[in-house]
């Protein structure tokens, strides 16, 4: 059996940098298995994560423009990548950067133009992964679940908390994933006002107190209240949650604390309701794995009935990548990348574009 040399592509909407994982890929039985060969994390300056945050406000003709350079800054990335570690490339996946998720109105869009990616780097890219399941009536979102399915079966739930938090679990013989809500997203959006990316290690959160009349805000914000299958992204925080934020001017760290407190009860409504034995094991990966004390808090929210498996960093900074690997993987096999049951689709699609150099 055939073992695919990948590279997988993810830049999330916390906005930290490009995540590049070299993956070797084979199919083990009817599931497919992995191994990490390579990685490497490149952190946006504030130039490019300025103009990544602010894309959703361009025109038509700048936000084309746009996706033409982000495309060519990444394959320029890629290529630095593959010739300093001397590695043998079969293709690249990459999920580009979302800039607008409106599955509601039929359309998503991901910066990183596939067609220039390709002809910069000089190798086959599979993209646009999520546009054909929108077309068959899905949201689009969340993707990895996939990954979760055929590498990370082994545990009851898989939460990932990026700058969204979305979670990933087995029911009655389907996959069922979706988006619980706010995670990093909402915590660096407090720290970067007072200068800082994120906060290390939930060090301040720590030191901070609950402010229960901004908790109680949260908690009520319509999203959570939604059946799933559903998914947000950028423009429900903008427009539903900073409105919130800025009614408060207290010290970031409360604010902080507040807001970990909220993510941690949002998380663990969610693990209840769909927990089919009372003891369940969670694999928690992305940038808030790291953070110490929001862990803390959500396996104190928990109780003794769930067990938080954190894995190696390897795994918690790159597992979307990887996934994104797999992900092109089956689109080059044609098989199913993309859940129905994940997304609300009509049916299971094989979704991504293939583009060749020039």
């Amino acid at each position: 059996m055939k073992t695919f040399k990948v590279i997988g592509l993810m830049s999330g909407t916390s906005l930290d940098g490009l995540d590049i994982a070299y993956c070797h890929i084979w199919r083990t039985g009817d599931r497919w298995d992995f191994e990490i060969k390579k990685t490497k994390g490149i952190p946006y300056n504030n130039g490019l994560k300025e103009q990544l945050r602010k894309s959703i406000y361009l025109s038509a003709s700048e936000l084309l423009a746009f996706d033409v350079k982000y495309g060519i800054w990444l394959g320029e990335r890629v290529k630095d990548f593959i010739q300093s570690a001397g590695i043998e490339v079969d293709f690249i996946a990459s999920h580009g950067h979302t800039s607008h998720h409106r599955p509601e109105l039929g359309f998503t869009h991901q910066l990183g133009s596939g067609q220039y990616l390709a002809n910069t780097a000089g190798y086959k890219v599979i993209c646009d992964f999520r546009n054909k399941d929108i077309s068959l009536g899905g949201q689009g979102a969340p993707l990895v679940p996939i990954g979760d399915s055929h590498f990370f079966h082994a545990y009851d739930f898989c939460l990932n908390l990026g700058g969204i938090s979305n979670i990933s679990f087995e029911h009655k013989g389907r996959r069922i994933a979706y988006d619980i809500g706010l995670a990093n997203m909402v915590l660096n959006h407090i720290t970067a006002k007072i200068g800082l990316p994120y906060d290390d290690g939930g060090q301040l959160a720590q030191k901070g107190r609950l402010l229960p009349k901004l908790l109680n805000d949260l908690n009520k914000l319509e999203y959570y209240q939604q059946p799933f299958p559903k998914s947000t992204g950028f423009e429900w925080f903008m427009e539903q949650v900073v409105p919130i934020l800025d009614h408060y001017d207290n010290d970031p760290k409360d604010l902080l604390h507040t807001c970990i407190h909220h993510i941690c009860e949002q998380i663990v409504v969610q693990v209840n309701l769909n927990r089919s034995q009372k003891e369940a094991s969670m694999l928690v990966t992305g940038g808030g794995a790291m953070n110490g004390y929001l862990i803390r808090v959500l396996q104190e929210q928990l109780g003794t009935t769930g067990k938080l498996v954190i894995p190696p960093a390897e795994i918690i900074a790159f597992k979307e990548a990887v996934v994104f690997a797999l992900m092109g993987v089956l689109k080059m096999v044609n098989e199913t990348n993309v859940l129905s049951s994940v997304t609300g689709a009509s049916k299971d699609s094989s979704s991504g574009i293939i583009y060749e150099p020039q």
